[in-house]
């Protein structure tokens, strides 16, 4: 496997100065420590060297990564598969059946498993794969999983992988201490530090936004319809605020969608997806959307609640002003509430235009296709079927996500009503299926 290939499997030119640093450290023997900004190319970082150091001769599990959240699992396991290398990658996570995870590993055999550290666990207590073929271990959003409620999995999985030699750790923001059971004692640690190397460069333009009421609902709604159709994350800090922000948002006609933890595992693919591919311009999350997920071009970043710490801060504001782009993240600060101790004080207040705008309906809307791969059904398929029976052209079709029972395709707003009246009844790819805008 060459690098040139993969980098042309994933359209990258060449690799950054930190990609770089990360394959020259990990090629050395001992163990690595990288710190870098939220949206520098971590991932490619660490699966790059984990990639030339898997063996072809070697049947089974060869490298693990543990992360923190299911949709960073995802979202590995998929960039993992678009080198286009001959290993074979699962990602494992609770939400789903874990005996149905493990037919999938029997039949598949990867090379390398990404998984949550409790459902790895499941795995490893039962002898589903033999952790003693496993020589890489990557930890990815470290300060995370070694957090004080992930300790005791963290350690169990750590001790059900005795043939680990070589250990890599991630994060955009450092750890206090790396805890003893991670293995890092007493042998060669790199350590690589680009966090001041991304320090905005101007490229994030903070500021506060003052609301004249303790409840800052409608300073958020005002200052969203301001924004208007501009990629926006609206954080909070606990899940049922999620649920109260987003319902008071969609009682004014504002469109968002609402993400965290508690909801399903479908929910919350659905949400990631139409935030992702602009049918809704925001997205209100819990801090669990401020970590590893992959979320192109996200314009704002807005704080309804001050974040619990200057960490906290950090990851939330790594969704923008990622790689070379610009961003703006927005403070929004009742009467009795002050910037934290961490920012300057000359943090701009945001200025009200004379006029605030009414709600922007988004370009897009999504479809939802009862079929997926389990059907045999690809991008290719959704496509032709929609230009053909559904009269859209080229620019009338956005992105498509196929999973395995179901799939999300964008289409153009002003297409979607009598794209459904065609296609009702007609069949793709020779079954009949459910076809609806995605609610």
């Amino acid at each position: 496997m060459e690098i040139a290939d993969v980098l042309r499997s994933l359209r990258i030119e060449r690799l950054t100065p930190m990609q770089e640093a990360s394959l020259e450290a990990f090629r050395r023997e001992g163990h690595l420590v990288l710190l870098s900004p939220t949206g520098s190319g971590k991932t490619l970082a660490f699966l790059l060297p984990l990639a030339l150091g898997l063996d072809p001769q070697v049947e089974g599990v060869q490298a693990v990564v543990l992360v923190p959240s299911r949709e960073l699992a995802l979202q590995i396991a998929g960039v993992f598969k678009q080198m286009g290398t001959p290993f074979r990658v699962m990602s494992c996570y609770g939400g789903r059946p874990a005996m149905e995870e493990h037919r999938a590993m029997r039949a598949l055999r990867p090379s390398v498993v990404v998984g949550t550290p409790g459902r790895m666990n499941d795995h490893l207590r039962k002898g589903n794969f033999d952790a003693g073929t496993v020589r890489t271990l990557v930890i990815d959003e470290f300060d995370k999983c070694l957090e004080l409620g992930f300790q005791d999995e963290m350690a169990e999985v750590l001790g059900r992988l005795p043939s680990v030699s070589k250990r890599m750790l991630l994060s955009a923001t450092d750890a206090e201490a790396i805890p003893r059971f991670v293995g890092m004692d007493g042998g060669k640690v790199a350590r690589l530090d680009f966090l001041n190397d991304a320090a905005g460069g101007g490229r994030l333009h903070l500021q506060q936004v003052l609301s004249p009421q303790k409840d800052k609902l409608e300073t958020l709604y005002r200052l969203l319809c301001v924004l208007g159709s501009a990629s926006t994350l609206v954080f909070v800090n606990y899940r049922e605020s999620v649920d109260r922000v987003a319902g008071y948002l969609e009682s004014k006609k504002l469109p968002c969608e609402a993400f965290h933890g508690g909801m399903e595992q479908m929910e919350r693919e659905r949400a990631l997806y139409k935030f992702r591919n602009g049918s809704c311009p925001v997205l209100v999350s819990t801090d669990l959307a401020s970590r590893g997920l992959d979320i192109a071009g996200v314009d704002n970043v807005v704080h309804y609640h001050l974040p619990v710490s200057r960490e906290a801060f950090v990851h939330r504001n790594g969704r923008t002003a990622r790689w070379e782009a610009r961003g703006a993240s927005y403070l929004i600060l009742h009467p009795e509430e002050h910037l934290p101790e961490y920012l300057a004080e000359d943090v701009p207040v945001f200025v009200w235009p004379e006029r605030i705008p009414a709600p922007v309906k988004p370009r897009w809307v999504t479809l939802y296709i009862g079929k997926g791969k389990k059907d045999k059904l690809n991008k290719v398929d959704i496509v032709g079927f929609l230009y053909k029976k559904g009269g859209l052209a080229k620019d009338d079709v956005g992105m498509v996500d196929v999973r395995e029972h179901y799939a999300f395709v964008a289409v153009r707003r002003e297409k979607a009503r009598q794209l459904l009246v065609l296609v009702r009844g007609e069949k793709i790819k020779g079954m009949k299926t459910l076809i609806e805008e995605a609610r």
